[in-house]
């Protein structure tokens, strides 16, 4: 067994016991350098950063009474993060997770900040679209860094674990945002400066996290498997590795539909559901309800997907047809309920018409915002662990998580501007059904011809 401290790049951490064997580190340093450790405290950058994004996008018009300045932000953030994020997995390669992921998480206490000013100074709306836009670039950085590390630092039996720890830290983002948020202004019809200082502050703090996470060249898996770094090569090898990526792997393709729907909902439901028709309180206690079954969502599809009784492929058809049901399921349900209402049913600036807590009506509606937390959950933990079943290998999972957030981040700025534009709520719902089926149907031969029971040493290779 070689010494802890070693290091060879040629380690791929492959199944099959091909892959050199390190001894783990003990003591207190075993617990800092521990995969869990590392996922965890990553975990917690995305819980103070895009978690805390999340719920304040989640209250409908990011908390502004002016719904189209937020959409509008929100098409330029993602037009920016989907050119970024394709090129992400180069950078990431070239500057290691680590930098990447502190360089990509600045945009977020800058767009917060930019909330802040608009609540201040009504007519910043200016400066709110283009703190969008940049927020978009280091989104990119920082998701194709996050999904580096979370799906090379585990193996192969551990993907779906390591993921839902992950989702379920991020999304407590979420939950205390949301809580914060319906503390200050249960007794409210505008969202205060209170709420936004606060976020404010904690996404200050996650910025720093990345500067205590250990160096990736020094994790070793729980099988005492290296997790293989690049080797710094340059950029122009890094930007061509985009080609060899989908050359040496075009089935990843097939995902792209999956891919562009994945974000796609989100707009619909946060502005065409629970921003249209709640007022202010319901608004924040829905995404409280949503974030926190976001936690109970990626436990649930973690445990079907790492089920050892079951062979690989059989968890990855078993998660496809869960998905399949509850897309049906819960846009059914949504459809009876988007069919009674339009965007001129309840005035955007008039909370005193739309529907509070105490109401009859709101029990069902809340409970079907809960399933759509839980749904997301589910569908983006089923999309890392069929990226994470296609390698192991950091380098070439920096190139699909980047190809990831690029094509999620090209629909999502497409939906938010269609929204921006007035679009009708139906057309917006529709589209959102239609395209989740697509996205199953197309992943279907993938998971067939791609998913295999073990990773090959040979689906790890970049460059032949």
């Amino acid at each position: 067994m070689s010494d802890e401290k070693g290091y060879d790049t040629s380690d791929t951490g492959s199944h099959g016991g091909e892959a050199r064997v390190y001894e783990r580190y003990t003591g207190w340093k075993g617990i800092y350098y521990h995969p869990i450790t590392q996922v965890s405290m990553l975990g917690f950058v995305c819980f103070m950063c895009p978690g805390l994004f999340n719920a304040l996008t989640g209250l409908g018009g990011g908390g502004q009474v002016d719904s189209r300045t937020n959409s509008n932000s929100n098409a330029a953030l993602y037009s920016t993060f989907a050119v970024m994020a394709f090129f992400a997995g180069s950078v990431n390669n070239k500057l290691g997770s680590k930098l990447t992921l502190l360089l990509g998480s600045f945009g977020y206490c800058l767009f917060i900040g930019s909330y802040l000013a608009m609540n201040i100074h009504p007519d910043a709306g200016g400066f709110v679209i283009g703190a969008g836009a940049v927020l978009g670039i280091c989104a990119g950085l920082l998701w194709t860094a996050q999904g580096s590390i979370m799906l090379s630092y585990p193996t192969e039996a551990e993907k779906g674990r390591y993921i839902a720890i992950f989702w379920a830290i991020f999304n407590l983002g979420g939950v205390v945002g949301a809580a914060v948020s319906l503390g200050q202004n249960i007794h409210s019809t505008v969202i205060g400066n209170g709420t936004y200082i606060g976020f404010l502050v904690l996404t200050a703090i996650g910025i720093t996290l990345p500067l205590f996470m250990a160096d990736p060249k020094k994790m070793i898996r729980t099988d005492g498997t290296k997790v293989p770094i690049p080797l710094e090569p340059s950029w122009k090898t890094q930007i061509y590795g985009l080609w060899v990526a989908l050359r040496t792997d075009p089935l990843i393709i097939l995902l792209f539909p999956m891919f562009f729907a994945s974000n796609w909902f989100y707009t619909w439901q946060f502005s065409g559901f629970n921003g249209a028709i709640f007022n202010i309180r319901a608004r924040a206690l829905n995404n409280l309800l949503y974030w926190s079954s976001q936690i109970f969502g990626s436990i649930f599809m973690s445990f079907i997907l790492d089920l050892k009784r079951f062979r690989r492929r059989t968890r990855a058809f078993s998660s496809w047809i869960i998905l399949l049901l509850m897309t049906f399921v819960i846009h059914t349900w949504a459809y009876f309920y988007q069919k009674s209402y339009t965007r001129d049913t309840y005035p955007p600036n008039d909370d005193s018409q739309k529907i509070d807590i105490y109401e009859p009506q709101y029990i069902g509606k809340a409970f079907l915002y809960v399933l759509f937390g839980v749904f997301d959950a589910m569908w983006q933990s089923s999309i890392y662990w069929l990226m994470g079943a296609m390698s192991n290998d950091p380098a070439k999972l920096a190139y699909f998580a980047g190809f990831y957030k690029a094509i999620q981040s090209a629909g999502n700025a497409g939906i938010w501007r269609a929204d921006a534009v007035l679009t009708p709520y139906m057309n917006m719902f529709l589209s959102t059904w239609i395209l989740l089926v697509a996205g199953l149907v197309f992943a279907l031969p993938m998971i067939y011809l791609r998913v295999k029971d073990h990773t090959e040493a040979a689906d790890e290779t970049m460059y032949a």
